[in-house]
């Protein structure tokens, strides 16, 4: 029986905590900092993701047997590196291979060097060389900050007009602080976008079943990038073929050519792809598990995360066979009023109970808490359920079809209710309009 330490606070770590805590083999599940939900499955520990030193006190003193970030600024800082100088093992990325997500820049010169498929690019670090470029370029062009922006450092921008704005809210207003210092400038890759995950143990790796994020904040891939606002998964149009491709021309060259850099890639590996006329392209690679993603795959999950996470730190993926539900699932973000902008917490939430008790429905936390109110139950405080970030729900169903998933999912989320809560009704319909599954 193992202890774990799960670093973050978002509907990812609580996806994993619920699968983790499924596992006979697991013990106690410790989530740092947590949310409302990862205190159903687990207990959540009062500490920043991003508190190295205090994070592996607490990992030496609860003598923790496996440590699981999936967290991209934890990886970035090198919170993996510094867990294995103190012998605890620990899932992730290090720092040098989670480059491939910190920095757009490393990642696209990675690209380059194993001639993996991806948009045509430049790199700029000067405001005044990038402002020519772009007004030399036609649209639409697509303007990314190079370092970790939360997943909305990304625009496409129809017009040049409104590439030479966002260049500089980037570069000149530092809209993203020290992750807009460079930007990448790249064609706009046109085509069905997709989502392929793989487990990595430094030497090989396992595709999980395909996904599709859905990123813009309104209907019709419509306003500005999110972290995410849905997501389906398998995708039935993605084919055993094209997963082959992806694999061969995509992961392994990109595991390989970190491997000459010195930097085994061990974790999640998950790019962002584009199915172009001329095949799979990289938009852009991650170094951890999507994010709503995962709550999708953990609905598919059959085989124990525990034993896969186990294999992936050991070395020894190869070993173990990892099985998935023939089925469909996929997860509906509900959102903060004002997310991706600003937004205003602690908006009571009701309905999350009532819509669990439908057919097939997980609803994962992200940004909640708990607040006590006054009133006083039972002798003890209530509590009541409050928003706490931007995304605040993922309402995740499975079903044999696609469209049967998305029609649970749909059903349960009228039972949610929170002052200024909105999401995306059309998740999935592209998938779906074309092949008419």
């Amino acid at each position: 029986m193992s202890n774990i330490l799960l670093v973050g606070s978002g509907g990812r770590e609580h996806a994993l905590a619920w699968k983790l805590a499924q596992s006979p083999r697991v013990k106690k599940i410790y989530v740092a900092p947590g949310n409302a939900g990862t205190a159903q499955v687990g207990e959540n520990v009062d500490i920043a993701a991003t508190d190295m030193a205090v994070l592996l006190n607490f990992a030496l003193e609860k003598k923790i047997d496996l440590t699981v970030c999936s967290a991209d600024d934890p990886l970035a800082l090198g919170i993996v590196d510094t867990f294995q100088k103190n012998n605890l093992k620990i899932w992730g990325a290090t720092q040098k291979a989670a480059q491939i997500e910190s920095s757009k820049a490393f990642a696209k010169d990675l690209m380059a060097k194993e001639n993996i498929p991806t948009a045509k690019f430049q790199t700029f670090k000067n405001y005044d060389d990038a402002l020519s470029y772009v007004a030399e370029k036609d649209a639409p062009i697509v303007i990314k900050a190079s370092g970790l922006a939360l997943g909305k450092g990304v625009s496409v921008c129809q017009t040049i007009d409104e590439a030479k704005i966002f260049l500089k809210k980037v570069m000149v207003e530092k809209i993203f602080g020290d992750a807009g210092k460079e930007v990448v400038i790249e064609e706009f890759l046109q085509g069905m976008e997709f989502s392929i995950h793989a487990f990595c143990d430094g030497k090989t790796f396992q595709l999980l079943p395909p996904a599709q994020d859905h990123k813009p904040i309104f209907n019709g891939n419509q306003g500005p990038n999110t972290g995410g606002m849905g997501t389906i998964a398998p995708l039935p149009w993605v084919t055993p073929e094209l997963m082959h491709e992806v694999a061969e021309k995509i992961v392994r060259p990109a595991l390989n050519g970190l491997q000459k850099q010195s930097a085994p890639f061990s974790g999640l590996l998950y790019p962002g792809l584009m199915q172009t006329v001329d095949g799979p392209k990289v938009i852009e690679f991650n170094a951890r598990c999507g994010d709503p993603e995962t709550q999708s795959y953990m609905r598919l999950l059959k085989t124990d995360l525990f034993e896969i996470l186990q294999a992936s730190v050991n070395g020894q993926l190869q070993a173990i066979t990892i099985e998935w539900e023939r089925k469909y699932a996929c997860c509906i973000v509900l959102a903060s009023g004002g997310y991706p902008e600003s937004y205003v917490k602690g908006k009571e939430i009701s309905g999350i109970a009532e819509a669990e008790k439908l057919s097939d429905i997980v609803v994962f936390h992200a940004g909640t808490r708990f607040e006590n109110d006054t009133l006083v139950t039972n002798g003890l405080p209530a509590k009541t359920l409050v928003t706490a970030g931007g995304r605040v729900f993922g309402v995740t169903a499975t079903g044999d079809s696609l469209p049967e998933a998305l029609e649970k999912a749909y059903a349960a989320i009228k039972l949610i209710h929170f002052e200024g809560m909105h999401y995306r009704t059309d998740i999935g319909q592209q998938s779906i309009k074309t092949l008419n599954v």
